[in-house]
């Protein structure tokens, strides 16, 4: 115990031993002469450039010098007086400038239809179709109907195939974000013809005729999504007539029309109002053999929560007449024809809403 009464601390970064003064004629000294890093979440020395990420692990590096034992505390680092003066005074916050939206024009602005981009697979395919009855005229199933069951491949060959089993799927099919499945049993791919090859989930009979859709109307999938310049738009049809369809914009209106030939010149319809403004002459189409991409380009950034307004047309009412007066009736026993009309095709409008 007495020999440690002359020891005193040794103060060189990464050493901290005690040392006797009167015997430090030695380089025993292993320290760090450089100082200490701290970065991007690693911890470590400016002369070895050993890091860690762990503070324990940084405090145990071995030093990379050599000397002998130092008892001289090294200088504190100074405060730069730059961080004292940023402390007293006001911090001012600067934000980028907001531009002023867009005006909006009314919904019922003249649209400009689009020349669209037909690929040379729809033109040959539409060529190649011929118009199909679903039904003879006689109201019997023509020979070579499909099945209209979703997933079923089956064709109408007589009476004996409604006795086999249909193999279809229940539910819809979805295209969102790159991926194609079906509702009812969310097996999902990114392959157009792997999503058609998939089998049925559901067993039942076959449908050889439509249902639940109005007479010359077609029912398409469709689904959007967006980049940071433009709204992408796809209608997924295929056999439609590229030379009857069109693409109609204005800056807050997409309007689209296909007609199928071989189903009696029926159409499918979307007419949105966009919830941005968008450039008509930087806007394109492109009509494919299996779906219609409309690419629509922002006039202003920023992200659109949703793609479209919905729209509701206010219901057309229709006034009851009001029972004239008994002596106003002897008067006048006549009927405005017009007035007949008129209520029968408010009437009609009314039934196709």
């Amino acid at each position: 115990m007495p020999e440690n009464k002359y020891l005193v601390q040794c103060y060189n970064r990464g050493c901290g031993q005690m040392f006797d003064p009167n015997k430090n004629d030695k380089d025993e000294c292993c320290h760090h002469p450089g100082s200490p890093v701290f970065h991007d979440a690693y911890k470590g020395w400016s002369c070895c450039n050993k890091k860690s990420t762990d503070f324990t692990e940084f405090l145990n590096i071995k030093g990379c010098t050599m000397s002998k034992h130092s008892n001289v505390k090294p200088p504190e680092p100074e405060k730069k007086q730059l961080d004292k003066e940023l402390d007293k005074k006001e911090v001012i916050e600067v934000r980028a400038p907001v531009a002023p939206k867009l005006p909006r024009p009314p919904f019922h602005s003249p649209l400009t239809t689009l020349e669209c981009r037909i690929a040379d697979s729809l033109k040959e395919l539409v060529q190649n179709t011929p118009q199909k009855a679903t039904t003879a005229d006689d109201g019997n199933i023509a020979i070579g109907t499909s099945c209209k069951n979703g997933g079923c491949n089956a064709s109408y060959e007589g009476p004996q195939t409604n006795g086999s089993v249909c193999t279809y799927h229940s539910g819809y099919p979805v295209f969102h974000e790159g991926l194609k499945f079906w509702s009812c049993c969310q097996k999902r791919t990114t392959d157009f013809n792997t999503f058609l090859s998939q089998p049925g989930c559901t067993t039942g009979t076959h449908k050889w005729t439509k249902e639940g859709s109005p007479a010359g109307t077609v029912k398409c999938r469709w689904d959007w999504h967006q980049t940071p310049e433009h709204v992408i738009v796809s209608v997924y049809a295929k056999k439609y007539d590229p030379t009857m369809s069109f693409v109609k914009l204005n800056p807050i209106r997409l309007n689209t029309r296909l007609v199928f030939r071989e189903e009696g010149d029926s159409v499918f319809e979307l007419d949105l109002e966009l919830r941005g403004v968008i450039s008509i002459e930087s806007s394109s189409a492109s009509m494919l053999s299996t779906k219609v991409e409309i690419k629509l380009k922002k006039a202003e950034p920023g992200a659109w929560p949703k793609l479209d307004f919905p729209r509701t047309e206010p219901k057309k009412v229709v006034e009851q007449p009001q029972p004239l007066p008994q002596a106003q009736v002897e008067e006048d026993d006549s009927v405005d024809l017009s007035t007949v009309e008129a209520i029968r095709s408010m009437g009609k409008v009314n039934m196709t809403e």
